[in-house]
């Protein structure tokens, strides 16, 4: 059986095999990275100092992913994916071995960073990659292995990551991506190789765009991260963000209209398919902060866990979540993309909205049914739709297309956790009085029992949460329903 990449022969099973391990591994290293550094926080802290910072450990990676995303997937376009992946995974593997060596909270920032401009890499290029290595009808294989790096990575590293911090030392979090990292580019680097393509005019990259899109999204996205977090949402620091941050978008979008080869041309939104995926999947990341989360808090404080079941609580939808993406090709197969991910968002907003309905105080298996179920219908909702927008287009637009999919995935997340975060802490706050927050709650957590008004307090909050996520779940059912065809234009692959 031959490989197919960007719709020509290009290589046989066993080097396509090779290719797809590579891609197993490169997406361990974005994977592992999500869930291993946040168990190993209270020994960097200990070590280094910076506690009141230290969130920006975990804000500036994803800053630095979501904003490269759009800019690797359009060079991806048109230099091929293979130069893109290998400098990615050599920037995340320079940034690791920087992490490692960090003297200080500013230094170990600075370097996560580095780390995240590599990551955008990865996770795009993976996911083009993907596409491109098996035909439509076989694509669900790939992205089944795929899931499941993601479902093992989830609940097995928060677990390793406490051990490296507990019986070796935090720094080896970061270096245990080394000889990870070197095999996949060892694998991609001798298996991968993509038909040379005559270009249609000498490559142009606009990189006064991706400039400019670098700052645009680094400045929204640093506005609602640290918005009501660093300083109130009406400060001088957020309106000027803010402004700054619009002021950007209609730079963006007056210089993307007059480049002749733009980092986000407009066909990734004058395309029906294209856009309504877009902003399904962007509703999708603001859902998923619901348990990500506040799951955790909901179960330490209100049903009495300690800190490794709540983790499992949560991380038990990735198992579902993987199992079911694997399955859905028996469904849209049937019924078309569209309609399987009507399914699955429609079931998914009914399980969130279920959520606030559980007794008080409850059982630990109560909410772990839930997230069972939830990633069950989940998988069965994203999937479908990144398979069928890749399928609609060519190779010289899926890398484009694909980051542009990851890019509203990802800014969602964003946008949730400071909406959803300023919905929790009202709730909080009018229920405790005061200007109570969660985060100041839940440090207090430590200290003794939690009154019970406190927890019946984080419990409204976190049920205005998953409201507010059924919501989102909503929004995506009416955006398929009305922005998307009944049938993706699929094009046909040689």
């Amino acid at each position: 059986m031959q490989a197919s990449v960007g719709g020509r022969p290009a290589q046989d099973t066993r080097r396509r095999g090779a290719v797809v391990a590579a891609l197993m591994l490169a997406m361990a290293l974005a994977a592992l990275d999500a869930t291993i550094v946040s168990t190993a926080v209270p020994q960097i802290v200990g070590d280094l100092g910076g506690f009141s910072v230290f969130s920006w450990l975990f804000s500036g990676y994803l800053l630095a992913v979501t904003v490269t995303l759009p800019v690797y997937g359009k060079l991806s376009d048109t230099f091929g994916r293979k130069p893109v992946l290998v400098a990615g995974a050599a920037v995340f593997l320079l940034g690791s071995l920087l992490c490692a060596g960090a003297w200080n909270m500013g230094a170990l920032i600075a370097f996560r960073i580095v780390q995240g401009l590599g990551g955008g890499a990865l996770q795009g290029t993976v996911q083009t990659l993907a596409a491109d290595l098996y035909p439509l009808e076989e694509r669900p294989r790939i992205q089944a292995k795929l899931s499941t790096v993601w479902a093992v990575s989830a609940v097995a590293g928060p677990g390793f990551g406490g051990v490296l911090a507990a019986y070796a030392d935090w720094r080896w979090i970061f270096l245990v991506n080394l000889p990870i990292g070197a095999a996949a580019l060892w694998l991609i680097v001798r298996h991968l190789h993509e038909p040379e393509r005559a270009p249609r005019t000498p490559p142009r990259v606009d990189w006064a765009g991706a400039l400019a899109v670098f700052a645009c999204g680094g400045v929204l996205l640093t506005a609602l991260v640290q918005g009501g977090v660093a300083w109130p949402w009406l400060s001088a620091p957020s309106c000027a963000l803010f402004t700054t941050g619009l002021a950007l978008v209609a730079l963006v979008v007056w210089m993307e209209r007059r480049a002749a080869e733009p980092i986000i041309p407009g066909w990734v939104w004058r395309r029906r398919t294209i856009a309504a995926v877009n902003l399904a999947l962007g509703a999708l990341g603001l859902l998923m902060v619901a348990p990500s989360v506040f799951l955790p808090t909901y179960a330490q404080s209100v049903l009495g866990l300690g800190p490794a079941a709540a983790g499992l609580v949560l991380s038990v939808w990735t198992l579902t979540w993987s199992s079911s993406a694997a399955l859905s090709q028996h469904v849209y197969r049937r019924i078309g993309f569209r309609d399987t991910a009507l399914i699955g968002i429609g079931a998914g907003a009914l399980i969130l909205l279920a959520f606030p309905f559980l007794p008080y105080p409850g059982s630990w298996w109560q909410p772990m049914l839930l997230m069972l179920a939830l990633g069950a219908v989940l998988g069965l909702f994203q999937l479908p739709l990144i398979i069928g927008v890749q399928s609609s287009v060519g190779w010289a637009e899926r890398g484009t297309t694909t980051a542009s999919v990851l890019f509203c995935r990802q800014a969602g997340q964003t946008i949730g956790a400071s909406v959803f975060g300023a919905v929790a802490n009202g709730v909080l706050a009018s229920r405790l009085g005061g200007a109570s927050d969660l985060d100041s709650v839940t440090r207090g957590l430590d200290t003794g029992a939690v009154p019970e008004a406190t927890r019946r307090a984080i419990a409204d909050a976190v049920h205005a949460v998953y409201l507010g996520a059924a919501c989102a779940a909503a929004l995506a059912f009416l955006v398929l329903l009305v922005l998307a065809p009944r049938r993706f234009p699929v094009l046909t692959e040689e």
